[in-house]
């Protein structure tokens, strides 16, 4: 079938008039349906980041720890005894929405294979998920394929999951978030790049053979969604988490040697962008030869290969003198292994295939004059903040009905199918402090690890929401005892061709680089993931909430002095820093008066900074037993999920005079930690003369929650009301 190669059908791929008119002059002539195929991929949002480029350059990514920064395949950051933590969060958010079991699978995958790529061993696997209204009929389907994939793929391939977040919202109802975020360990002198070099070296495809699956999965993924989202399952791909575990040890194990060049792996775009990125990078050309790749289904076309998203597959560039080498470790954990090409000196991508050259374009121009766009924008005025209404079920019943709450609901239903502690070195598991700890292997060290975002904070100000989901990420790895050192993101946002989504992006960025500044918190890898919007048949958009998901990690000297945030018997509670009682956008008024409005929390950076560092040294002095942030559901749902934790109740003192009670109890002020220790008064002392604010709260004992004015509430009771929501949600113990 002969296929006219037009704007037309260019528009159909992805590219707009514009985009077309500038790849005819780039080419000179009307290019191939391969060539076209190539363009629209690699011109895609994304891959080319073409509306969000020129905000990601204002986002701080150097500091003395930072070995590779943003543009390699994941984030390096020094932490010490000679070795790199290596990490970064990526989306997958449309494929789990179309087929959410293989969609979430599939993300676990490809992080993967970014970290372990650069010659990491992957060591712990994280997610950030969002979901639909937790009463919309589609919300538990997608729920229970995403837990599924996520627990399938990650269990298999023997990589432990042990943290991240979930929130339910109506503005997810048609388009979920998954971002998946892997860490891994390498010796800091053994880092891989990806830039191609040495004319004449061969280029090797190893891993699965190449099939139908995923085919122009990154052009789905910078679209809209509409009511006839299910058609576009072929675009989702089909992962093999054992073949991973597979590619994973052969690829080490050749790293051991000093046979590659280049490695990158094939993700989005498949072998066009590993190839386009590889060869562009290290300014060569590069030919290659598709009858050459290994293919699972019959007579596949330049175009289906070349834009095939078949999972678990890689491409090197080696040494000559050691493919053979390199051959025999690949032929022994049984996985494919084919010479598909050649480094060249033309600055071209040659594609061949069955004798004829399909693709022949130049690699300058192809990432050079790929379209970069600096979209109009609006800035919504932000919120005012509002003064506390009044209570109306009081102390009590706000507790009760908050930690059932989707929200805040025990995750342990998610966390049961996650397998957690594989691998022996995960120190302390979801739920059992702010941020997960994961012991280096062969040192005292530990990785404290995270995810964050309060996505309802950034719809109601975006600045503001983006600079608390770089602090709350900072301060969840403080409360362990570990320094924080460096960020990935996952920025979620709608059609950034409407100039109110526009503005949420760049408002969110700005918001996420003062927070990164002020704490000394680079951004070392990320992705973005736009046209997250479902238009309906009426033609409405629905985007959902703005979610600039933020990956975190730190490190601690000894894993095993890591903090948690259970409670601990006869122990004075202390807060840290100051509650002003901040109520708009909390979860108290979202979940007991029925709205969403004011303005998020203040966020005050030198304070951030300030209460942290405090808290963090007295972590390190070994004054405190346990710690937990302030954050969604304010100080009372921080004191709960401490009791809860360990089983041990607390009497609390009454609140200070000048507030109204249920503001002090729910509202969710920042730069706030609830601390355990054996001495309250020294605490306070030490406070005072670091100008910290700080105040006694009350003395854990017995097996109850209880307050001054007569309230008490049993841990066993918080416990079965927060355990209860999951169960009952997914249909299961009825």
């Amino acid at each position: 079938m002969t296929v006219t190669i037009d704007a037309k059908l260019a528009q159909s791929f992805g590219l707009t008039g514009g985009e077309y008119d500038k790849l005819l002059t780039i080419m000179g002539r009307t290019p191939s349906f391969a060539e076209l195929g190539i363009f629209s991929v690699m011109w895609s949002e994304h891959c080319s980041y073409k509306s969000s480029r020129v905000h990601l350059k204002t986002l701080p990514t150097k500091a003395p720890w930072v070995i590779h920064g943003p543009g390699e395949n994941a984030g390096v950051v020094d932490i010490g005894e000679g070795l790199a933590a290596i990490f970064k969060m990526e989306s997958h958010n449309h494929p789990s929405f179309i087929e959410p079991y293989q969609g979430a699978a599939t993300g676990v995958g490809g992080i993967l294979r970014d970290v372990f790529t650069m010659g990491a061993r992957p060591v712990a696997n994280l997610n950030a998920l969002r979901f639909g209204d937790a009463k919309h009929s589609g919300t538990r389907r997608v729920v229970d394929g995403v837990v599924r994939g996520i627990g399938g793929y990650g269990n298999c391939v023997g990589v432990p999951t042990v943290g991240g977040e979930v929130n339910f919202h109506k503005a997810y109802d048609g388009n979920p978030l998954v971002n998946a975020m892997t860490v891994g360990i390498a010796r800091k002198d053994k880092i891989f790049l990806s830039a191609a070099a040495g004319i004449g070296n061969p280029v090797v495809y190893v891993g699965s053979k190449t099939g139908r699956d995923g085919i122009h999965g990154a052009t789905m993924s910078s679209a809209e969604f509409d009511d006839k989202a299910a058609s576009k399952r072929p675009t989702v791909q089909v992962g093999d988490p054992f073949i991973e575990k597979l590619l994973i040890e052969a690829c080490l194990e050749l790293m051991a040697t000093d046979a590659i060049v280049a490695i990158q792996d094939m993700g989005a775009a498949g072998l066009t962008s590993s190839a386009v990125e590889m060869a562009g990078k290290g300014g060569v050309g590069i030919e290659l030869n598709l009858d050459a790749v290994p293919q699972r289904e019959p007579n596949m076309t330049a175009y289906e290969m070349m834009l095939s998203e078949s999972q678990e597959r890689m491409l090197m560039v080696l040494k000559p003198e050691r493919t053979e080498e390199a051959r025999r470790i690949f032929e022994k954990w049984e996985l494919d292994f084919a010479i598909v090409g050649k480094l060249t000196d033309s600055g071209h991508i040659t594609v061949i295939h069955n004798g004829v050259t399909e693709a022949n374009i130049p690699l300058a121009p192809l990432a050079d004059e790929a379209p970069i766009y600096n979209r109009p924008m609006v800035h919504a005025e932000p919120p005012r903040h509002i003064s506390p209404p009044a209570d109306p079920v009081g102390i009590e019943h706000a507790l009760l009905t908050l930690i059932g709450c989707p929200d805040l609901a025990s995750r342990s239903w998610i966390w049961n199918q996650y397998d957690g502690s594989v691998g022996g070195n995960t120190a302390r598991r979801p739920g059992a402090a702010d941020a997960a700890i994961v012991r280096v292997d062969g040192t005292r060290l530990g990785l404290a690890l995270t995810t964050d975002c309060t996505p309802r904070y950034c719809q109601a100000d975006p600045k503001a929401g983006g600079a608390q989901a770089v602090a709350e990420a900072w301060r969840n790895i403080t409360a362990t005892g570990a320094k924080p050192l460096a960020v990935t993101d996952n920025l979620n946002f709608g059609n950034p061709e409407r100039p109110e989504i526009m503005g949420q992006f760049a408002d969110a960025i700005k918001g996420m680089g003062d927070a990164c500044r002020a704490l000394d918190f680079p951004v070392v890898s990320g992705n973005v993931s736009l046209y997250n919007e479902t238009r309906s048949p009426t033609g409405l958009a629905q985007a959902i909430l703005p979610t600039p998901a933020i990956g975190a990690l730190g490190v601690i000297a000894d894993a095993s002095k890591s903090i948690g945030l259970a409670m601990p018997d006869n122990h004075d509670l202390v807060l840290v820093g100051e509650i002003r009682g901040e109520l708009g956008q909390s979860l108290w008024l979202r979940e007991i008066c029925h709205k969403e409005e004011g303005a998020p929390p203040r966020i005050d950076l030198v304070a951030e900074r300030h209460n942290g560092d405090f808290v963090r040294a007295q972590i390190e002095a070994g004054h405190v037993a346990a710690c937990h942030d302030i954050a969604d559901g304010g100080l009372m749902i921080t004191i709960a999920e401490m009791v809860m934790a360990s089983g041990v109740g607390c009497e609390l003192l009454a609140p200070p005079h000048g507030l109204p009670i249920h503001a002090f109890w729910y509202g969710e002020d920042q730069a706030c930690y609830v601390i355990a220790t054996k001495n309250a008064k020294a605490m306070l002392s030490a406070a005072e003369k670091a100008h910290v604010p700080a105040r006694k709260l009350g003395h854990s004992k017995g097996t109850s929650l209880k307050m001054a004015d007569g309230m008490s509430v049993s841990a066993s009771r918080l416990r079965e009301i927060n355990e209860a929501f999951f169960p009952k949600f997914m249909g299961e113990g009825a």
